[in-house]
């Protein structure tokens, strides 16, 4: 039973691994698709975008509310070894730091190309009035979940494990919860809404990404990720087929509220599903992790944050190239992914980039 927090920590950060894979592929998918939010893009002259914006609501619908879930299980930890402050000063600078750095050194360098369009603009003016920490607003919204679970734990005593199995009636009724929590937080803020300076781009899912670092901590308390029966990752992949098969197609025939509310339960149901599903997949097939595993999840966080100029460069080195959306798309992310962590490795290769990366 020792060995069982290092499998669980070692499927994890390989889930790690894939879910930033999964954010470059998202982006690269937005590139050349048909939602143009994204710093470089070429929207789609052809069916196959369709394709590209299929893949981004798909993973829109889980893989950040998932990145929130091993943030939020990693926190109790954490906060138990740390105390209050040091917990409180860690979280600043790991993830303090490089907002910051993004913001001053990392934006002004992937954003330009929106200043080709204002050409009688300042610089300056644009940069300001173009205030946006793009993909680090995950690190944005994980400061605010630390400091609140912080102030959280210092008014109550801590608490001890008790271990207890995840039971189908509670998954059912945690996605009945979300999904009325994402339908009526969609009313004041709906689907496309954007927070500026915040700079947050789906604020419409902020019940999802609270509920899931929520679940986290719980599920770090619980045991949870170690006590999933393998079975469940069968029937959280059913049923992840089954509410996107019975859920979509109803979408399609609905709309006003009663779109917004079946949307809202897909997008819970699916996420939930996947989530499970993946998490018993990597326990189940991918505990381990030799030195090459244990490099690529090293460098995970810094492929996140310096992943739009990687993107952006590609997108302009490609410009030239006439093909179909989705080829430009799949040339772009075989040749990103190894750019993104050589790039993370020489940047952690700098002098004190470890301790805070």
């Amino acid at each position: 039973m020792k060995t069982e927090p290092r499998t669980r920590l070692h499927s994890i950060d390989n889930l790690r691994i894939v879910l930033t894979a999964l954010v470059v592929i998202h982006h690269a998918a937005v590139t050349y698709g048909n939602i143009p939010l994204w710093y470089y893009t070429e929207p789609a002259k052809d069916p196959s975008g369709v394709a590209l914006d299929i893949l981004v609501v798909f993973n829109q619908a889980f893989f950040m509310g998932f990145f929130f879930l091993i943030s939020g299980f990693f926190t109790p930890g954490s906060y138990d070894r740390k105390g209050s402050r040091a917990f409180v000063r860690d979280r600043l600078v790991r993830l303090g730091i490089p907002l910051l750095v993004f913001l001053l050194l990392l934006r002004p360098l992937v954003n330009f190309g929106g200043l080709a369009q204002r050409p009688e603009m300042p610089y300056w003016q644009y940069y300001l009035g173009s205030w946006d920490p793009g993909p680090m607003w995950f690190a944005e919204v994980l400061i605010v979940f630390a400091l609140a679970y912080a102030w959280w734990r210092s008014r109550r005593p801590a608490p001890e494990p008790s271990p207890a199995p995840l039971r189908p009636r509670s998954v059912v009724l945690f996605v009945l919860g979300l999904s009325l929590a994402t339908f009526l937080w969609r009313i004041p803020v709906p689907t496309g809404s954007y927070v500026p300076v915040l700079g947050l781009p789906t604020p419409n899912f902020l019940p999802q990404y609270v509920a899931m670092f929520a679940l986290g901590c719980v599920a770090f308390r619980r045991g949870w990720f170690e006590t999933l029966p393998a079975r469940a990752g069968h029937l959280a992949f059913a049923a992840a087929g089954v509410s996107t098969a019975v859920l979509l197609p109803l979408s399609s025939m609905t709309s006003g509220a009663a779109n917004s509310a079946v949307v809202a339960t897909w997008e819970s149901a699916f996420a939930v599903s996947m989530i499970i599903g993946l998490t018993v997949l990597f326990r189940e097939r991918f505990a381990e992790q030799g030195p090459r595993g244990r490099l690529l999840s090293d460098h995970a966080f810094t492929v996140y944050i310096i992943h739009p100029l990687v993107l952006v460069a590609i997108g302009y080195a490609l410009r030239p190239l006439e093909a179909i959306a989705v080829v430009k798309f799949a040339i772009m992310a075989v040749v990103a992914l190894p750019l993104c962590w050589g790039l993370a490795y020489l940047v952690r290769s700098l002098p004190g980039a470890k301790r805070v990366l």
